[in-house]
């Protein structure tokens, strides 16, 4: 196999799997660790992926985005951790967006189930979560569902959106960047997250440390635009204060 060849193939497997380790790759392709740095210090400066410590995860764009499986596989314990730290932050709200994607999903699994609580999501898998609580009343968002999320979008979505005002939204990114803020790939799902942001009191971003420094298609949100940041300890200390000199109160859980 050659270069052009061998790096197309760490790419699939990236893509497919989310991301990958150097050893694991350097066995798969018989070649040495040393050659699968390179290969993916390449495809990091194409904007094809990001380099983690051992490995790499693929860099979500317009025309790639991983599905909800590959997600429920990729650092899970840090997103439960993140899902519980988040759920901590509910104080008093009575009505709570809980956007699409894994962390949601979770944050939607720790809210409490003992308080009255009116959830609106464009998710189907949240509001599967919480069908059977018998105090917390689910509103779904109509429209098209992405097959990639199992989440609703386009205007349907959206005008529902616009009509409620909301205590608190759990917010989720495909990228967050100090210079560029919250984006995703797809325009449909932007319109959603942003109208989210735009009709609750109070915001919370909540995402693993390989979101920080990303950044897609379409920008939903402004740094500053959310109360509260929540992530992994992979997110350095020192990057988390960079965050916070913008406004959000940064959880490392």
């Amino acid at each position: 196999m050659d270069t052009d060849g061998r790096r197309r193939r760490v790419l699939k497997l990236a893509r497919s799997a989310g991301g990958v380790e150097v050893a694991a790759l350097a066995q798969d392709l018989m070649v040495a660790q040393e050659t699968i740095r390179r290969d993916l210090r390449a495809l990091e400066e194409q904007g094809l992926v990001r380099r983690t410590h051992g490995g790499a995860h693929a860099v979500e764009s317009s025309g790639f985005e991983t599905n909800l499986s590959s997600r429920t596989t990729n650092y899970v314990p840090q997103k439960n951790r993140i899902a519980a730290a988040a759920a901590e932050l509910l104080g008093e709200a009575e009505t709570v967006f809980i956007d699409e994607g894994y962390t949601p999903h979770l944050i939607a699994s720790a809210l409490p189930r003992d308080r009255a609580l009116t959830v609106v999501t464009a998710s189907l898998s949240v509001s599967h979560t919480l069908a059977d609580a018998e105090k917390i009343t689910v509103l779904l968002l109509g429209g098209r569902v992405r097959n990639a999320t199992l989440a609703t979008v386009d205007h349907w979505a959206s005008r529902m959106l616009a009509e409620l005002v909301i205590d608190l939204a759990y917010i989720g990114a495909n990228g967050i960047s100090r210079e560029h803020g919250l984006t995703t790939p797809d325009p449909a799902v932007s319109e959603v997250k942003a109208q989210a942001v735009r009709g609750s009191r109070r915001r919370v971003f909540a995402g693993v440390h390989t979101k920080f420094g990303a950044v897609t298609f379409c920008r939903f949100a402004d740094v500053r635009d959310v109360e509260s940041i929540v992530t992994d300890t992979g997110l350095s200390a020192a990057e988390a204060q960079r965050y916070s000199l913008l406004g959000p109160n940064v959880i490392r859980a």
